[in-house]
């Protein structure tokens, strides 16, 4: 436990720092204060936050909105700056972040083709809720991994959307395949029995009532057998951002839930929509669950994954396929 209430008190420290801040958007100071942050729960982590007392889960609820705030002004300032550029798509490496999407749209590629239904693989139509002013997961999963896929990019904030399409626009390729629409997607319900899988941002619901009460819409108007994919955080990682509770899910199967070890921060839950009515209470699926902590070996970032996972250590190595390129 005491491991715990040294985390807790860094975490209630920085929390008390960036809740005193003028502004969040980027300068040194937010730079330092997150990046502190980030690397105080990324460490693997025994630590249940639903155990914790109500002040701590209240400074956890405040700590997540001031992180989803921030990540907005970042996101929206590398955005701006990108489309300085002639091709935008050419440098998205100037974002801070951008090896972390790599490495998990990488994973959500491998997930989504391993998991994903056999009739539309791979899959036609993605919707992306919640893509903000840098839609970098739709950009990626279409740049190297769903070349034919036709993505439809859903945000609330209409200067988040025109921000995202400004960095396609040039392309000619993307700029066919990407679609921006600006919408409450509460307020969407037809269009969206037409995707094969819809992918659901960390922030779309900053607790649990908003995120399950977004979810619930989904279920009601997904296509029977069509895949959600979600973000969730596991162990300390959950001071920033939302956990998704798979009973929560109601109405899917839960498939696969899949927490990295390494720097990329979120968890991963695919789900498919039951192609059975709900109703007749199949919920049986909770127990065949499987919590997957590596990924299968074509997945290159994984090996680095497994190296540094001492649990990993002994059993891996020797599985691992050799390089030659």
């Amino acid at each position: 436990m005491e491991e715990h209430t040294v985390l807790v008190q860094k975490v209630c420290r920085i929390y008390d720092q960036i809740s005193k801040l003028e502004t969040l958007k980027p300068s040194k100071n937010v730079d330092t204060l997150f990046t502190e942050l980030v690397l105080t729960c990324i460490p693997p982590s025994s630590i249940i936050i639903s155990d914790l007392p109500n002040n701590i889960q209240e400074i956890r609820a405040k700590l997540i909105r001031l992180c989803g705030e921030a990540e907005g002004h970042l996101e929206a300032h590398f955005s701006t700056l990108l489309a300085s550029f002639p091709n935008p798509l050419n440098h998205l490496d100037v974002f801070p972040y951008y090896s972390n999407y790599l490495k998990l749209s990488r994973v959500e590629y491998d997930i989504l083709i391993r998991h994903g239904s056999a009739h539309t693989r791979p899959p036609k139509r993605v919707a992306f809720v919640g893509s903000g002013p840098l839609p970098l997961t739709s950009i990626v999963l279409a740049s190297y991994h769903l070349k034919e896929t036709t993505f439809h990019n859903y945000d609330i904030n209409p200067a988040a959307n025109a921000m995202a399409s400004r960095l396609v626009s040039t392309d000619p390729d993307l700029s066919q395949r990407m679609i921006f629409h600006t919408s409450d997607i509460l307020d969407v319900s037809d269009e969206l029995k037409e995707y094969d899988v819809i992918f659901m941002a960390a922030l779309v619901g900053m607790d649990v009532e908003e995120k399950v009460k977004v979810v619930k819409h989904l279920e009601k108007c997904m296509a029977p057998g069509s895949i959600l994919m979600l973000r969730s955080a596991h162990g300390a990682r959950a001071f920033l951002y939302p956990v998704v509770d798979t009973q929560d899910l109601h109405g899917f199967e839960v498939l696969s839930v899949f927490h990295p070890v390494d720097d990329v921060i979120n968890s991963v839950v695919i789900a498919r929509k039951n192609p059975i009515d709900h109703h007749h209470h199949h919920h049986h699926h909770h127990h065949q669950l499987e919590v997957e902590s590596i990924m299968p070996s074509s997945c290159k970032y994984c090996e680095f994954q497994m190296f540094n996972n001492p649990l990993n250590q002994r059993s891996m190595i020797k599985e691992l396929p050799v390089d030659h390129d």
